[in-house]
């Protein structure tokens, strides 16, 4: 194939990947209530919280809700395994959230790192942004329960 067939490939399957990503992310209510929408570039994978007036918590400020930046970084969590496209998303079994700064009335984005993959729990650790990646507005450290591997066919 020419080097411009094999420049396709990749974006082509990105494409693949991210409509599928989409239709897993439509399958979670609340995903589907904030808005909540995937952005793959090269094999990194960032959800994106398009900002809306009904995100706000604090009109005075105006800030985003607390729990609307954490159900955020959960879904990214969730998303973040490769077990995210099958039936059975990964589930929660504990997690932990640092607000490090007021979330502003703008674009928040998200990125998640599968930190430990075990057989039925993994770890992972989720940072959410505004306007620079370098000064997270929240942080998330959880475990989730995965359905174990299929052992491999001898």
């Amino acid at each position: 194939p020419s080097e411009a067939m094999r420049d396709q490939q990749p974006a082509a399957e990105n494409n693949d990947v991210e409509q599928r990503l989409t239709s897993a992310l439509a399958r979670v209510p609340y995903a589907a209530l904030l808005g909540v929408r995937a952005e793959l570039k090269g094999d990194e994978l960032t959800l994106i919280l398009p900002y809306s007036e009904h995100l706000v918590g604090n009109p005075l400020l105006p800030a985003l809700h607390g729990g609307v930046v954490g159900a955020f970084l959960e879904v990214t969590a969730v998303f973040s395994n490769d077990e995210a496209e099958s039936e059975d998303l990964p589930k929660p079994v504990d997690i932990g959230i640092d607000y490090l700064r007021s979330g502003k009335p703008v674009d928040t984005y998200a990125r998640a790192i599968v930190t430990k993959h075990g057989r039925r729990v993994c770890n992972v650790r989720a940072e959410a942004w505004q306007d620079e990646h370098t000064r997270p507005i929240a942080a998330l450290h959880g475990h989730f329960l995965i359905r174990p591997r299929e052992a491999a066919p001898a």
